[in-house]
């Protein structure tokens, strides 16, 4: 996944231009965290019962996905993680162990192909 390679060497340039460098894993996944609470706030305010405040700006869905998108990229380059290879694992067992845990939109499931 070329596209993934170059979101990890865009993110390494940007951080490369700091002294400090990426911060550590355990600051990283604090920086996760918060950036996914964020997102939590948001699809709240959008999809759940809490309304936004009068004095809350509204922020775009997709800002907080790419913030989240940006600490996790930055995470794994710092962990030398290859995400392209890190996704072609997870989707393999997914689509090996999960094959018919599902109901499929063929209307076939698990029990369907154990008989």
């Amino acid at each position: 996944m070329t596209e993934m390679n170059d979101m990890q060497s865009r993110v390494d340039r940007y951080i490369s231009q700091f002294k400090d460098g990426y911060f550590s894993p355990l600051v990283q996944l604090a920086r996760l965290s918060e950036e996914v609470g964020e997102l939590a706030r948001e699809i709240n305010h959008v999809y759940g019962e809490k309304q936004k405040k009068p004095s809350e700006a509204e922020k775009p869905m997709e800002e907080e996905i790419a913030d989240v998108l940006f600490v996790l990229i930055s995470l794994s380059n710092s962990l030398d993680i290859d995400l392209s290879e890190a996704f072609d694992l997870t989707m393999n067992k997914f689509e090996s162990r999960d094959h018919f845990r599902f109901e499929r939109n063929d209307g076939q499931t698990r029990s369907d192909s154990t008989s």
